[in-house]
């Protein structure tokens, strides 16, 4: 267990800094914005607005994401595993799980499997992704995690599951034992189509289609909203001030919860230490209070952190209140707040505000694009939104927060787009599209004449005034000159060491500075102590400087092994000669 949280501590240092130093082009994402409310009287109005938007809200927590692998536990996964990753949730205590589902609908988990958290029916630790049969196939929508962790899905279908960490029944079955596989949450929800789950660190909660909202587990602060403070083993629906409310939004701080209405009203109940539930006073509400300095605003969407919240306006506008002893509120200092304060993000409007239960860290994204965060960053207290590199709050949180966590359920979607480069790269060797042929050891390669000018000075005047369709070509092999035609289209070669010297020789010929570069470090990957004097004699006659010299020096480390090749036997005089006085200048044959 130690090896494998110190193997991922390594890589993520290493990826983080890396991604902090890439600038990314900036997008917006695209999907409508609804103008502001005028009149707050307009319930109706406000209703069906709500009810839009936050359906619009919904469907960004599985937005397509361009790189999961800026989640250091993805390090685990080939690149053939990465490809087939459909939809996607990095969770835990120190970001060591995750949950993936494949493009044919199975789900796989990889990592420490803390309290059993992976479902795999044991509470061993995985750095190979293991195969959860039993939800194969089921379509899995949403997915949320508490502390133990432990861990609620749902499915298309509107069924619920859970395993994982119990001591608190925030599984939902009754007991408080743990649960090592996936289980049906049943108990009153076999007759409700689930659409939406949010976990606390160890509580739960979920939407129905029909508004209404059912929480179990931990209870010591009234977060599952029943009135008491005694844990709930079993779904019971928050009612209350929500009895005849249409909830259309959930989400979870530690051990705090909160709901949004279509009306765009905000309800909170649970621990208040903090000021989290932003009902302006600082005691636990065992059952749902709406937020009175919100009223005549209509709420879009909320994201609850550990011990903070934000929410977004149909207008765009950013609100927090809660903790703030990173700065996660954004207001500019450390100082909590148990109201609603409008965060000023470069006064720009609001498109998405994203936070975790278990992080510190708050991100939002505006209209033109930008990317903010602030809070706990790295270890930093950032008291301020900070403009980022990044195109997605989700980035903040593979990079920023502690743990690296996902913050929703993330789906990767296949990008149609092709780059200019991808486009050229794809239409190499193309018969169908090429207006040129060269024959090459009685083999053809397609290529095309306008690339070839633009990119080779060569190919610029030799193709100036010529017609012919086919050119053939005797002076290299097809794999060389196959390899320098595809270096035109890819900036790129794919050589074994021996095929890289006719390359190299190639290079030397057009005059290709940078592909003789190219050549020269796939030589020196593929260098031992049998090739050795070959390279060398190559790279010599080459006029490869930097190329002989790393090949001289190879030979003078292993003199012993390279002189007894037959390479060496039958090296040429004068390039012996040569070995033997340079080699002799460096004290090679001192005692």
């Amino acid at each position: 267990m130690v090896s494998f949280i110190y193997f991922l501590g390594r890589f993520w240092s290493t990826t983080a800094c890396c991604l902090w130093r890439t600038k990314v082009k900036l997008t917006s994402y695209p999907y409508p914005v609804t103008d502001g409310i005028q009149n707050p009287n307009m319930a109706s109005d406000a209703a069906g607005i709500v009810k839009t938007v936050v359906g619009q809200h919904a469907s960004l927590r599985m937005l397509k994401m361009l790189d999961i692998g800026k989640w250091p536990i993805f390090a685990l996964c080939s690149l053939e595993e990465l490809k087939t990753i459909r939809q996607a949730c990095v969770f835990g205590s120190a970001g060591n799980e995750v949950f993936y589902i494949t493009r044919n609908d199975e789900v796989f988990v990889l990592g420490t499997n803390s309290s059993g958290c992976l479902g795999t029916g044991d509470i061993q630790s995985t750095i190979e992704p293991k195969r959860l049969d039993y939800l194969c196939g089921r379509r899995i929508m949403h997915f949320s995690f508490g502390s133990g962790p432990h861990v609620v899905v749902v499915t298309a279908g509107g069924e619920v599951y859970s395993w994982g960490h119990n001591t608190y029944s925030q599984l939902g079955n009754g007991t408080t034992s743990p649960v090592l596989i996936p289980c049906q949450v049943s108990i009153n929800l076999l007759d409700k189509k689930v659409t939406a789950v949010a976990c606390g660190s160890y509580h739960s909660m979920v939407l129905t289609s029909d508004g209404e909202v059912y929480a179990w587990g931990y209870n010591n602060s009234g977060q599952v909203g029943s009135g008491s403070t005694a844990n709930q083993p079993t779904p019971r629906r928050v009612t209350s001030c929500l009895q005849n409310k249409v909830v259309v939004d959930i989400a979870c701080g530690q051990m705090s919860s909160m709901a949004l209405v279509d009306s765009g009203e905000v309800y909170g109940w649970g621990y208040n230490g903090n000021g989290q539930l932003g009902v302006g006073s600082g005691g636990n509400q065992p059952t749902p209070c709406r937020l009175a300095a919100l009223h005549g605003i209509c709420v879009l969407q909320i994201a609850c952190g550990f011990a903070h919240t934000l929410v977004l306006t149909d207008d765009g506008k950013l609100y927090a209140w809660g903790a703030n002893s990173y700065g996660q509120l954004g207001t500019g200092n450390k100082n909590n707040q148990s109201n609603p304060v409008v965060i000023d993000v470069e006064r720009e409007r609001v498109l998405e505000i994203a936070a975790c239960h278990v992080t510190h860290t708050s991100a939002a994204k505006t209209q033109s694009g930008q990317v903010y965060m602030w809070g706990q960053c790295r270890g930093q207290s950032v008291v301020n939104p900070h403009l980022t590199c990044f195109t997605c709050t989700d980035d903040v949180f593979a990079c920023f927060a502690t743990p690296a966590v996902m913050w929703r359920l993330l789906s990767v979607e296949p990008d149609d787009h092709l780059t200019v480069g991808q486009s050229m790269k794809q239409e190499f060797d193309n018969p169908e599209t090429a207006d040129l042929m060269f024959l090459v050891d009685q083999k053809y390669i397609y290529v095309h004449k306008v690339l070839l000018r633009i990119r080779c000075e060569y190919f610029r005047s030799m193709l100036q005034n010529n017609e012919e369709e086919i050119v053939e070509m005797n002076q290299f092999t097809y794999t060389v000159y196959r390899a320098f035609l595809e270096y035109l289209y890819t900036d790129s070669i794919n050589l074994p060491p021996q095929d890289a010297i006719g390359l190299l020789d190639l290079a030397t010929f057009y005059r290709e500075n940078r592909l003789k570069k190219l050549c020269q470090q796939t030589i020196k990957q593929g260098i031992c102590e049998d090739n050795a004097i070959s390279l060398l004699a190559a790279a010599v006659k080459y006029e490869a400087r930097d190329l002989e010299d790393f090949c001289f020096r190879f030979c003078i480390n292993h003199l012993t092994m390279v002189t007894q090749t037959q390479a060496f036997a039958d090296m040429d005089s004068e390039l012996l000669k040569n070995f033997i006085s340079k080699a002799s200048r460096m004290g090679a044959f001192k005692k």
